[in-house]
């Protein structure tokens, strides 16, 4: 009986040690829950979900690479570092609508974080229920889903005349449109996006948590800061990732309101272009091949800084989620 035991013992030691033997159990285990046909169905439906999800992103990725070729064997690199845009002389440099759309975008999230932070604890801490609450999370889903478009007529008839006037009282050309005028109606349109899981992951917060730390004499502003910030900070940076992922894509508001010149920024009052609202000016008046490529091109460029965005909000998220565990 002792030797049996002593051999089992031993087994399993191996079992534990040896790596291989683990992948080995791993494996049948898997395989033995094939056996149910509507599990079988059902990760075979999850698996070519994921597979068709990743040809079409590059799929998409691979159609801009080709219809773009003319334009990458044209001007190489010195596509991204141009600054001439001039479809008469099939001229093209797509570094004034990078910066346009760089400028645009982090000034609005700049200007959003603020209050989007604020939002989210008001909302979350502060006033949880009751119907001024309602009212305001109503509000700011109403916010989200308002067309694009109608923020380019308030941006045209509200925000343009506002900051021609600071123009106007600082001796500055009152251009009225202009990189400022499309980051503060960017910022209004992400700031629902950013409150909304701010608010979200507040609410996922243990009262226990926040119930101990008043227990030991907390204030509520000790709780905010000590409490909810560490662990929604992750979530308050996801929020501004997403929000500044819909502030670089959008198109038809920011082209009402930025100018559309093809010139290279100076200052933020200036018009200027981003990559998005050049696409929606230009694409159907393109005339050449060439012309119509370096569009495309431009678009490659606003996919791979999206990507890379993505990306780097992914990497940042995990690192502070770690911290917080």
């Amino acid at each position: 009986m002792k030797n049996e035991e002593k051999k089992q013992n031993h087994n399993q030691e191996i079992c534990h040690l040896n790596p291989d033997s683990e992948i080995f159990f791993r494996i049948r285990a898997f395989f033995r829950t094939q056996h149910s046909p509507a599990d079988f169905v059902f990760r075979t439906i999850l698996l070519f979900s994921g597979i068709m999800l990743f040809l079409l992103i590059l799929s998409i990725f691979c159609s801009l690479i080709i219809n773009s070729m003319p334009s990458i064997k044209a001007f190489g690199l010195k596509f991204f570092t141009g600054t001439v845009w001039d479809p008469v002389f099939e001229q093209f440099g797509a570094l004034p609508f990078v910066a346009g759309t760089l400028l645009t975008s982090f000034i609005a999230i700049i200007i959003t974080i603020p209050f989007s932070i604020a939002i989210s604890i008001y909302l979350g801490e502060f006033s949880k229920s009751g119907a001024y609450s309602g009212l305001l999370k109503n509000s700011i889903d109403l916010l989200a889903g308002v067309p694009s478009v109608v923020y380019g007529f308030f941006g045209i008839f509200v925000i343009v005349p506002a900051v021609r006037y600071i123009q106007i009282r600082f001796n500055i050309a009152p251009y009225g449109v202009g990189i400022l005028t499309a980051s503060i109606v960017l910022s209004v349109m992400i700031i629902p996006f950013a409150a909304s899981l701010g608010r979200e992951i507040i609410e996922m917060i243990p009262s226990e948590i926040k119930q101990a730390a008043y227990a030991l004499g907390s204030t509520r502003y000790e709780v905010v800061r000590h409490v909810i910030f560490p662990y929604a900070k992750s979530g308050l940076i996801a929020g501004i990732l997403l929000a500044l992922g819909r502030a670089i894509g959008e198109t038809m508001a920011v082209t009402m309101v930025i100018g559309n010149s093809n010139m290279m920024p100076k200052t933020i009052f200036a018009p200027a272009n981003t990559m998005a609202s050049i696409i929606a000016n230009e694409f159907t008046e393109a005339v050449s091949n060439l012309h119509l490529s370096s569009l495309i091109e431009i678009g490659v460029v606003l996919f791979i800084v999206t990507t890379i965005i993505s990306i780097a909000g992914k990497i940042i998220i995990r690192k502070f989620a770690v911290h917080i565990s």
